[in-house]
């Protein structure tokens, strides 16, 4: 019987090129799931660890709280170079009624933070931030920027005359003011001793606008006394401003090592934050990146 010499059957052309492309597509398919699979397990066995290392480089909100005869702005330059290096802000309004209800204000909006916080206080912002953050456990750190530090049953108006040094009690203008419902006494710094008092290291200038601008903090409410001192379980850090006119340098650092405090002194008026925002935002991360072994005031 003769053997056939036909080539055996073949795929048509046009079918085979439609099977090639499905099968590449196939392969690519495969190729994105897997890599895809890859990233999602961290590439290896240790993906883990990398997702816990991720969450570890997760930024804390920063929230500046200003203190009396200041508004929210005094933080400007603080607030430019924390956004640059990543950071989420808050600079909320401080009402500057009294410890005790602007503590509260400033609690409600801690609660609205999602994560954790590093809270930072500027004069009498600090007592406000001690009391505020007692109780909140995404509060990591606190930062005392040249501030009152009140302990329970203390107040600013008397941690004022702890300690000699301050010059702000005679540059003091108290005007009497209604809200429509109550009567009280706001206090003002003179706008002729602004400079001197408050913001030496600054311009004229700035502090002339400063002076015009400045919000007045309630007499009665000045003199509250503290109900929790939140530094005694959480780190701190302090900056002592060793030109300050307005707080004691002394009181500054009877409270820091009293809180246990990290430390650093800088050659600053009152206003530390804007005029060495630098040193500033360096202890605001340094207290960002502080992983434990500091006890507050244990």
């Amino acid at each position: 019987m003769a053997v056939s010499s036909r080539t055996p059957s073949r795929t048509p052309g046009p079918i085979r090129h439609r099977l090639v492309r499905v099968g590449a597509v196939s392969l690519a398919a495969t190729a994105v799931v897997a890599v895809a699979g890859y990233a999602v397990a961290g590439g290896d066995s240790s993906g883990a660890d990398n997702s816990a290392s991720a969450k570890s480089k997760v930024k804390p909100t920063v929230v500046l709280v200003h203190g009396a005869f200041a508004d929210a702005s005094g933080w400007n330059a603080v607030v430019d170079r924390l956004q640059a290096q990543g950071y989420p802000v808050l600079a909320p309004p401080n009402p500057l009624r009294g410890v005790l209800s602007d503590s509260a204000y400033v609690a409600s909006v801690l609660k609205s933070v999602k994560g954790p916080i590093v809270l930072a206080g500027h004069s009498y912002g600090g007592a406000v931030i001690s009391q505020a953050a007692a109780g909140n456990p995404n509060v990591k750190a606190l930062v005392y920027v040249a501030a009152f530090m009140p302990d329970v049953g203390e107040n600013p108006a008397a941690l004022s005359g702890k300690f000699t040094g301050s010059e702000l009690g005679p540059a003091i203008r108290p005007v009497p003011y209604s809200d429509g419902t109550a009567t009280g006494t706001d206090l003002y710094i003179k706008e002729d001793k602004f400079h001197s008092v408050f913001a030496a290291d600054l311009t004229k200038a700035q502090a002339r606008v400063m002076a015009v601008e400045q919000r007045p903090v309630a007499q009665a409410g000045f003199a509250q006394n503290a109900t929790k001192a939140a530094w005694k379980t959480i780190p701190s850090w302090f900056i002592v401003a060793k030109n300050d006119k307005a707080i004691a340098p002394n009181l500054e650092r009877f409270q820091a090592k009293r809180a246990k405090s990290h430390v650093v002194e800088i050659d600053s008026s009152h206003v530390a934050m804007m005029s060495h925002p630098d040193v500033v935002v360096e202890k605001i991360h340094e207290a960002a990146g502080h992983g434990g072994g500091h006890g507050g005031g244990k």
